[in-house]
């Protein structure tokens, strides 16, 4: 009632403002905008959550468009790594999205919770490893071509990388395709540790092949929110706008701010949002 007494134009103003603080702690965090965005927004904002998640698609999309080509160029990105992983996670987003928007409300809201806590504990426990060693090719990667040498520039040489677990990683992808379709969080916040951690992808290409992934993945389970009407310009224009001028500020924080402290915001940004969301699922917050 309070939220329906407001002018309508407040909301999208404090959608921008919000979304323009989200978009430089998702920079400086190194986590894409959608995996706070849809929570935190879905949670403490009037919208219904279908809206929510088809803007927090977008959101993730066209950040990851944006950045796609020139990870490409630079060699940051891979499309050998990234396509055939990117079929399954498409096919998947696409089912996801089918079935987040079939299944009720309160219980989207419910498992978005529960997803959005684990995101906080596997990012508060997760290690990363530049280079990693010990890899044990297998045939399925060598098959696709999953290998290769990129430029790194921070040390200017080559690096040469491969695949390992190749068969678990699509099965990996298959599942963060759903949770991206139908939570609309984007997808970076795994794809990273699974190309990183799991198939043994050196960190800066995994972080690179991870942004060029989002593009081909949300795609696919944005149109599904297009096709049912559930994108409004209302929230989709400021929420973007506020995200990408955000994102600029992060940039130029990056150097200078405390990797670990913003870290720690990010993570009781995630508690907070994810206990949100749970709690208005399970009706005892509304």
């Amino acid at each position: 009632m309070e939220a329906a007494a407001l002018p309508w134009w407040i909301w999208p103003i404090a959608l921008f403002a919000v979304t323009f603080l989200l978009g430089i702690v998702a920079v400086l965090a190194g986590v894409g905008g959608g995996v706070l965005f849809v929570p935190i927004v879905g949670g403490f904002f009037p919208f219904h959550l279908d809206f929510v998640r088809g803007a927090g698609l977008l959101l993730a999309l066209s950040g990851a468009l944006s950045a796609g080509p020139a990870l490409l160029r630079c060699g940051l990105a891979n499309l050998r790594l990234a396509m055939p992983l990117a079929l399954v996670g498409s096919i998947t987003s696409i089912a996801g999205a089918l079935l987040g928007l079939a299944l009720p409300t309160a219980f989207v809201q419910t498992a978005l919770g529960v997803t959005i806590l684990a995101i906080a504990a596997l990012m508060w426990r997760s290690k990363k490893s530049e280079h990693p060693d010990g890899l044990r090719p297998d045939a399925l990667g060598e098959a696709l071509r999953m290998h290769g040498v990129y430029h790194d520039p921070a040390s200017g040489r080559d690096v040469e990388w491969r695949v390992q677990r190749t068969a678990a990683a699509f099965f990996a992808f298959g599942g963060i395709g759903v949770l991206a379709g139908m939570f609309g969080l984007g997808a970076g916040w795994a794809n990273v540790p699974v190309f990183n951690l799991l198939m043994g992808v050196p960190l800066k290409l995994s972080v690179g092949t991870s942004g060029f992934l989002l593009s081909v993945i949300d795609t696919s389970a944005a149109w599904i929110y297009i096709n049912r009407g559930a994108v409004l310009p209302l929230i989709v224009a400021p929420s973007i706008i506020g995200v990408m001028l955000g994102a600029k500020i992060g940039v130029r924080l990056l150097r200078v701010a405390p990797a670990a402290t913003v870290r720690r915001i990010v993570i009781v940004l995630l508690l907070v949002a994810g206990a949100r969301a749970l709690l208005k699922g399970l009706g005892w917050w509304n």
